[in-house]
């Protein structure tokens, strides 16, 4: 499947999600990667907050630690200043029911729909290089935090946030998105902390 461009909002990643053509029932996470772009560092973001945010996915036990490592390997290779993404081909063909995937983009599209009202190209310095610098590094802090919070009650949906706000803020360019992904990271790191000491 190509993909001609790359989605610039929620409602643009759920449409491009829900085309995915699954024969055997379920859908693959190389899939998902494939129908969104898989050289983009926003829409990757998107995807793994996403997932670890839609309850109906995320409360799949290790689903959240696998959200963990993609996010993980993806910043790691920003920061080494890789222009793709490389992911092991386990991860890549880890796969769900189709139905579970089409419920919670559902459960999405009006959230999607309210939220994509809001997005505005607006402090570039947060979704520039150096913007997206940091968002890396926020990013891998949340995902070292991610496979505890399984154990911690709605933790980890507080992560999903944070990687859905930095991943929407890099797609649609808006820097506000990002400043609130960092509030975000930061609660979510004060939540687990005891936890981990």
């Amino acid at each position: 499947m190509g993909q001609t461009r790359d989605p610039h909002n929620l409602e643009e990643l759920i449409d491009d999600i829900e085309a995915i053509d699954s024969p055997s029932g379920r859908i693959r996470f190389d899939d998902v990667l494939d129908a969104t772009g898989q050289r983009s560092f926003g829409p990757l973001l998107l995807i793994a907050g996403l997932i670890t945010l839609i309850p109906v996915i995320s409360g799949i036990p290790g689903v959240p630690t696998l959200m963990a490592l993609f996010t993980l390997l993806v910043c790691v290779q920003l920061l080494l200043g890789r222009r793709t993404f490389w992911l092991p081909r386990w991860l890549r063909e880890r796969n769900i029911e189709d139905s579970k995937v089409h419920k919670g983009l559902r459960w999405m599209r009006r959230p999607a729909r309210f939220t994509d009202k809001f997005l505005h190209h607006r402090l570039a310095v947060m979704t520039g290089k150096t913007g997206r610098r940091l968002t890396a590094v926020a990013c891998v802090l949340i995902a070292l935090v991610m496979p505890p919070m399984e154990f911690i009650p709605f933790s980890a949906s507080l992560a999903g946030a944070a990687l859905s706000l930095f991943g929407l803020s890099l797609m649609a360019r808006d820097g506000l998105l990002a400043l609130l992904g960092f509030v975000a990271t930061f609660a979510a790191l004060l939540l687990v902390f005891p936890y981990v000491i």
